[in-house]
Order: C-alpha cells, then sequence, then structure tokens
C-alpha cells in the first residue's frame, strides 16, 4: 500500500542482514521491506533470532553486518529522526512499578507532545479507567502489560515494532490488540511484529520464518 496524502512515507528494508551471537549464526542473507499498510510478523522456534532482528531493526543493536535503510537513506544517517517514527516495546512491558499507570505513560511518550487529556483516554481504552493513579506495583501483570499498550492509542509513530505483545493479556486486551493492529495498517502505518498468537484475521499480513539457530 503506497503512503496515502499526509501520511508518512513507511519504507524499512533490510538487505543481506547477518548476525550471529555467543558463535552461532542466527541468521544470514537476510532480505525483508516493509511499507505502508504492511503487518510482518516474525515466527521461529525460541532462539532463532527474532528478538535480535526487532532490536536491529529499531536501531538499538547494531552488532550485524548488511544494510538496513529508512526511506531509500542508511537508517543510521538521520537516526533521531527514524526514532521518532518509530515505536519500539520489547518483550517486557517496562513499566516502572512505583509509578501510576498515569505517570508511566507520560514517560513511555515523552519524545511526543501528547496532550493530558489523550493519555486519560488511552487509559480508558485499555481498561484501566480507575486505576490511572494507583502504582503499578499493585496491579496485575495483565494491567502492566496495558500500561504499555496504552501508548499505542497516543503515540504519533507510523511505525510500531512490537516484541511478543500479547503476553499476559485477557481475552479482551487480545481482541482490543488485534483491532488496533488492524486499525494501524488500515490507516497507513505499519507493524513488524513478533508473536505465537495467531493473526491469520488481518488480511495484510506477511510471515517471515526465521530457522533454528546453528552452528
Amino acid at each position: 500500500m503506497p503512503a496515502s496524502r499526509g501520511h508518512t512515507t513507511i519504507d524499512l528494508e533490510a538487505r543481506q542482514l547477518f548476525c550471529e551471537r555467543d558463535d552461532r549464526v542466527l541468521f544470514d542473507e537476510l532480505d525483508l521491506r516493509v511499507k505502508n499498510g504492511d503487518l510482518l510478523q516474525l515466527a521461529g522456534p525460541n532462539g532463532a533470532g527474532k528478538t535480535t532482528l526487532l532490536r536491529l531493526l529499531s536501531g538499538l543493536n547494531r552488532d550485524y553486518e548488511g544494510e538496513l535503510l529508512w526511506n531509500g537513506q542508511p537508517l543510521y544517517d538521520d537516526y533521531s529522526s527514524y526514532s521518532a517514527q518509530r515505536l519500539y516495546q520489547g518483550h517486557l512491558a517496562a513499566v516502572k512499578k512505583p509509578l501510576t499507570p498515569l505517570e508511566n505513560l507520560r514517560w513511555l511518550v515523552s519524545q511526543w507532545q501528547v496532550a493530558e487529556d489523550d493519555l486519560w483516554q488511552a487509559l480508558d481504552d485499555v481498561e484501566l479507567g480507575g486505576f490511572e493513579e494507583t502504582p503499578c506495583q499493585q496491579l496485575s501483570a495483565g494491567q502492566q502489560r496495558r500500561v504499555a499498550l496504552a501508548r499505542l492509542c497516543v503515540a504519533p509513530a507510523p511505525l510500531w515494532i512490537l516484541d511478543e505483545p500479547f503476553t499476559a493479556l485477557d481475552k479482551y486486551g487480545v481482541a482490543w490488540l488485534e483491532q488496533q493492529l488492524q486499525k494501524k495498517v488500515e490507516d497507513g502505518g505499519a507493524v513488524i511484529i513478533t508473536s505465537h498468537h495467531a493473526l491469520e484475521n488481518i488480511a495484510s499480513l506477511q510471515q517471515l520464518e526465521l530457522g533454528s539457530v546453528r552452528a
């Protein structure tokens, strides 16, 4: 899907990526490309390098050979601009437990300008209304995950890079996140995700299978 009028152009490309960890090759000669409207699910067994690949694509790990391009230019030529266009969420919720959901959400979206009313609405959207000022250490694992996911409602980044975001979510949370992924790509954004959760209902879904770790 090309970028529609008013949408940021998304063109993240990896060429001939090679990465090894602890003397084991995770992937070699790996090519991929993600553009507006794409949802790419990374699949494969544990240890195949899915999280490592996500971190490379996010610009958080430079331990690789090959090329990473953003809109046709080397990703690190203007990394600050790229980092403002992508939202990365790791496998852990990255919630500071002594802080409240509202305080955490302010921190999680601090690189963007987000109105306070929008933060309250985002927490309500993820079924945390009434818990906005409760310390996160008093919340369940699923609620803490929803605090982190609430930023999907307000962060203006056109590209989402998500590592196992369905972890610890209940039935409502799973359905809500599926809807957010669908809406993101339908609106011309793009998503790269690792998950064991089936996403067949999303029409634009593509899958990239990473192989077993080899010596």
